[in-house]
């Protein structure tokens, strides 16, 4: 099982101090905490904080501790003061278990606590992808499954309509939401969800006979085979506030529900092209509804207000998802989205 460690970067020699100075504690944020089994980073840092993202201004890591910057269930977290900064330190360090091995080094059996709930995001780092439509539309389409079957699934063989190399390993999409940007109706990118994968086993002209090895869910007719990429799926993210000015709204939302709250996936009208960054905290801010006045019978719009917080986890250049950490109110799509 692959180690989801978190990345948290320390300033040091950045002018530390002036940054520093607008680091606020809560009120009643403790002098020790114990790390426990389902922990977040997030989680931990909003113990501590009024503003969880700045995480990394207060963390002091033990360089003589190997990895000094993950933290683990068990582990007890202590503030203390550093030319007058907070600083949130390793009081003690746990003995963990250690696998030995003449051909491995030592790895801790026990896993670093994640910085948000991975769970939530999962299916969003490897099993999504944002796309051109002629890329699905120029992809091959299955066309039906052995002995006529309408839905297949792994382990079944289909065919499929298109072009692709004997033995090439494909994967299987089904078209999703086309994203428009609800202000200028720019096209942002068609979503393609992942179905499952295969193998090329034979090619006959355009006619192709695959070999389903992996499904998510029940494969179907038209679901189109694309080669498949290999990328980095990144789940060490360091919270922070963007470096750029960014507005922009949520769009859409997973399995569409009406409410948006603690947890829910948003696609957000904004990427890389506008500076966003898996890490990225935004504030979120319910849209002010339209009022008449009692007095001139103009219709007003009423000011949106600051309703939760969202983290920012997956970019493409012009959209993002990003999962919601704290929602004071219910949101809704096109709901606003600002720097924190």
């Amino acid at each position: 099982m692959r180690i989801l460690s978190i990345l948290l970067t320390v300033a040091l020699g950045l002018g530390a101090t002036g940054i520093m100075a607008e680091t606020q504690l809560r009120d009643d944020h403790p002098e020790q905490y114990t790390v426990q089994p389902g922990d977040t980073l997030w989680d931990i840092s909003a113990r501590f904080l009024k503003e969880p993202w700045n995480w990394p201004e207060i963390w002091q890591a033990n360089p003589q501790v190997d990895n000094p910057h993950l933290i683990y269930p068990g582990d007890v977290l202590e503030l203390t003061w550093v030319d007058g900064q907070p600083r949130l330190t390793r009081a003690k360090d746990t003995d963990r278990e250690i696998k030995l091995s003449p051909e491995v080094k030592e790895t801790p059996l026990d896993t670093p606590i994640p910085t948000i709930p991975l769970e939530e995001i999962r299916s969003f780092l490897s099993n999504t992808r944002i796309v051109d439509e002629s890329t699905l539309e120029e992809a091959p389409y299955i066309v039906q499954g052995r002995d006529r079957r309408s839905i297949t699934g792994a382990g079944d063989r289909v065919y499929a309509r298109g072009e692709a190399q004997p033995r090439e390993t494909l994967a299987v999409f089904r078209r999703g939401t086309r994203h428009v940007d609800p202000e200028t109706g720019e096209f942002l990118g068609l979503e393609a969800r992942s179905m499952g994968r295969g193998r090329v086993a034979e090619v006959n002209g355009e006619l192709l006979s695959v070999d389903l090895t992996a499904s998510r869910e029940e494969i179907e007719a038209k679901d189109r085979l694309l080669p498949t990429e290999a990328r980095e799926i990144t789940t060490r993210f360091q919270p922070r506030a963007p470096g750029t000015e960014i507005r922009g709204q949520m769009i859409d939302v997973e399995d569409g529900v009406s409410n948006i709250g603690q947890y829910n996936v948003v696609t957000i009208n904004r990427g890389e092209r506008e500076g966003l960054e898996p890490g990225h905290v935004l504030a979120a801010y319910k849209q002010g509804n339209q009022a008449r006045d009692p007095v001139t019978d103009e219709l007003l719009q009423l000011p949106s207000e600051r309703a939760g917080l969202l983290m920012v986890f997956r970019t493409y250049e012009k959209l993002s998802y990003g999962l919601v950490l704290q929602a004071t109110r219910p949101l809704e799509i096109m709901d606003e989205v600002r720097n924190p």
